[in-house]
């Protein structure tokens, strides 16, 4: 299965501008394409339900149709089954899709009863950098998700591993939060469109580790972003602080306990919180 492995980072307001001219690039030049994206699921929801993503792509060149199933990770790294082929038309590859795993699981009835549910519409400038042994592509993107007359912003990072280890993703993703107001995000666009969709943002359940508190977190704050609840902060300053209570004095509760207190004020998404953030996430997997 082909897998895609990439690093979500979410900025604040005001900071894209300063990436081209970051260090870490190198002096890169990018890659400027704008990419419009229908995303579809059943009317009942079974795509989602199932932690699967089905879009059309439009870039200037070609159309691009592309299954994504659920990310396997945790602050904000993902490693997740991916096919994207070409089509010659505007509409569904059916056939093609038919021959897919995740499909094959959902049925025929799923399969003919996909429609359009949101779009997404953004400029992607991207960098293809070589970085502590690894090759990775950092996309910035920027602009809208609309369902109906519903809509948020896009105002993001992907770091995605091409070639290498892993950890590269976060040893860049450090090294950029030394300059730039960035943390982790979970929330994919399409999880994202779907929330916009039915204008409820939700956050299952997990277990009650110290990974799975942060996690919450973060999709609490993800969800704040998107919905504007102040109750979606105070959960995410809630499990960070309960976080922080079970760690004590260790690395983990001095990281949580940080951002619990930076929840308390007004402009909280700063390059510390970003720091601190992703030290945070490197204390819960050591690895």
């Amino acid at each position: 299965m082909p897998e895609e492995i990439e690093l979500k980072l979410a900025l604040a307001s005001g900071e894209a501008g300063k990436l081209p001219y970051h260090p870490a690039l190198g002096g890169a030049t990018a890659h400027r394409t704008r990419l419009a994206n229908t995303y579809y699921d059943t009317p009942t929801g079974d795509l989602e339900s199932a932690k699967v993503a089905l879009r059309l792509r439009r870039t200037p060149e070609r159309t691009l149709q592309t299954l994504k199933t659920a990310g396997q990770g945790s602050g904000g790294l993902s490693a997740r089954g991916e096919w994207e082929w070409e089509v010659q038309e505007d509409r569904l590859d059916v056939d093609g899709l038919a021959q897919l795993p995740p499909v094959q699981a959902l049925g025929q009835k799923v399969l003919h009863a996909l429609q359009p549910r949101f779009t997404t519409d953004f400029e992607r400038q991207a960098w293809l950098i070589d970085y502590s042994g690894a090759r990775i592509e950092v996309a910035l993107d920027r602009g809208e998700i609309r369902a109906g007359e519903r809509h948020v912003g896009i105002d993001e990072l992907e770091l995605e591993l091409k070639a290498g280890e892993p950890s590269a993703l976060w040893q860049l993703a450090r090294r950029l939060a030394e300059d730039i107001a960035l943390r982790p995000a979970n929330a994919s666009k399409a999880a994202r469109g779907g929330a916009l969709c039915e204008n409820q943002w939700r956050i299952p359940a997990g277990n009650d580790t110290a990974a799975a508190c942060f996690d919450r977190a973060i999709l609490y704050l993800d969800a704040f972003n998107d919905s504007g609840q102040r109750a979606f902060l105070e959960q995410a300053r809630d499990a960070l602080t309960t976080l922080a209570q079970r760690a004590h004095a260790d690395e983990i509760g001095h990281h949580a306990q940080a951002l619990a207190d930076a929840l308390a004020e007004t402009d909280w998404l700063t390059p510390s919180f970003g720091q601190h953030s992703l030290a945070l996430q490197a204390a819960l997997h050591p690895a």
